[in-house]
Formats: C-alpha cells, structure tokens, sequence
C-alpha cells in the first residue's frame, strides 16, 4: 500500500503484468499486455491518515509562504525607509546650500547698503532691532533716555539725540 501512494506503481503494475501474463498465457492462451490502476480504496482509518499527512504537508507550505512573503514584506519596507532616508538627507543639504546662498546674498547686499550710506544702514538696523525688540506687543524696557539703543528716537534729523 505505501507503494501504491507514494509513487511505486510501475514496479508493481509490472510485476502485477508479468504473473497475470504467465498464467493466462498457460491458462487461456492470450497475452496481457498492460495493466493499469484505476482506483485505490483505502481502509478508513488509512484514509484518514492520508489526508491529515497531505492536510500537515499543505499547512507547512503555506506557512513558507506566508513566511517568504513576510520577509520579501520586510526588505521592502527596508528599501523604502532607507531610500526615503537618502531623500531627506539630500533635501535637507540642497536646502541648506540654497539657505547658505541666501546668506551669503543678503550679506552681501547688506555690506553694499552698508559701503553707500553707512548712516542709513545704522538707522535700518536700530529699526529691525526694535521692531524685532517689540514684535510681540509685550515688551517691556527700562532705559535711561541717552541709552545708545534709543538713539533715533531724539532729533530725527541729526540722528543724534
């Protein structure tokens, strides 16, 4: 029977041919020729045996399966956490390239503003200082009124105060 079930059946339908063939040639005078298994009835407790052998072998390949696509999952998620990584990290040094360009400009405008009219350039820096010094409508000094920081705040025209 294990035979039959796990691939054996050409050593048996020979074997199954040759005697059948010896005696119904001695018998009835004709030649088998082949023979064949159509159907195999197993006893039932056999039977069930068989299909919980096939039932355990159709689990474990579905669980390779379920496992090789786990990990296919996982290298791929890999792939794209690292590539987006590189993604960022390119980003962020083009943008400080650009924020370093941008730098450099506006030094450069500044150092111009400041070699035309160095005068103006003071006043316009006092003014983005207040402005950035009172910027969230709570500030609060206390200055004596001579103090270097207010010094466009007396005679506008002189610039002194």
């Amino acid at each position: 029977m294990p035979d039959l079930i796990s691939g054996g059946r050409k050593d048996i339908t020979e074997r199954v041919r040759a005697q059948t063939d010896a005696s119904a040639r001695k018998n009835l005078g004709i030649a088998v020729v082949d023979v064949r298994i159509k159907r195999i009835d197993l006893p039932n407790e056999v039977s069930e045996s068989v299909y919980k052998r096939m039932r355990a072998e159709r689990l474990q390949l579905a669980n390779e399966l379920r496992f090789t696509g786990q990990e296919s999952a996982e290298t791929i998620q890999a792939d794209a956490d690292r590539q987006g990584q590189v993604l960022r990290a390119d980003a962020q040094r083009d943008a400080a390239k650009i924020r370093g360009d941008g730098d450099a400009q506006a030094a450069a405008i500044y150092a111009q503003a400041y070699n035309q009219d160095p005068e103006f350039f003071t006043f316009y820096r006092s003014l983005a200082a207040y402005r950035k010094s009172f910027e969230d409508g709570k500030g609060v000094m206390i200055m004596k009124p001579d103090d270097e920081f207010l010094r466009y705040f007396g005679n506008p025209a002189s610039g002194k105060r």
